[in-house]
């Protein structure tokens, strides 16, 4: 008789652990529309079109004058001392490895302003996300945009306890979130 007594009351707690877990509120928000809605965002990208710009201009200007020193080369090269012939094939390819480079480091810092630009704004809308979370009761809210969880309730880390199960003993580190 204790035995079923006993069934029945894990039972009983199983099923009302699955309504408690059932009951956790879950909300959605698409990241990418909210960031686009928000009026710093559109300062920041219009920040970072201007930068794109001048970084354009400056390629440009390198550009044409490596044409015109080409073009110079060409017409003056069957004139041209073997060794002044040289020196100048010299010159247009250091100029042609100089605007390569200005290139790649171009594009790395506009990507550095971009990202630099947009995590103030990323901030903010997390920020705001997280309190509207916690003041409705969301225990999740997933980004329907790219599918991630932005926020969740702190829930109890159980590194320590799978550590142990997996044999691993306490010496390694483990990353702390």
């Amino acid at each position: 008789m204790k035995n079923i007594f006993k069934i029945a009351v894990v039972g009983v707690a199983l099923v009302v652990s699955s309504f408690t877990a059932s009951a956790q509120k879950v909300a959605h928000i698409n990241l990418d529309s909210l960031i686009t809605l928000m009026p710093e965002s559109k300062v920041a990208q219009q920040s970072v079109q201007d930068y794109a710009k001048q970084l354009e201009q400056q390629i440009t200007a390198m550009q044409t004058e490596l044409q015109t020193k080409y073009e110079a080369f060409q017409k003056d090269a069957p004139n041209m001392a073997p060794i002044v012939k040289e020196s100048k094939e010299k010159e247009l390819n250091d100029l042609n490895q100089r605007i390569t480079d200005f290139q790649q480091q171009a594009q790395a810092d506009y990507q550095k302003k971009s990202a630099d630009l947009s995590k103030p704004v990323y901030e903010k809308a997390k920020k705001a996300i997280d309190q509207v979370a916690k003041e409705a009761g969301y225990k999740y809210v997933l980004d329907t945009s790219t599918g991630l969880v932005l926020y969740s309730e702190p829930t109890d880390d159980i590194i320590s306890a799978v550590m142990k199960k997996l044999g691993i003993t306490a010496t390694a580190t483990a990353p702390k979130k």
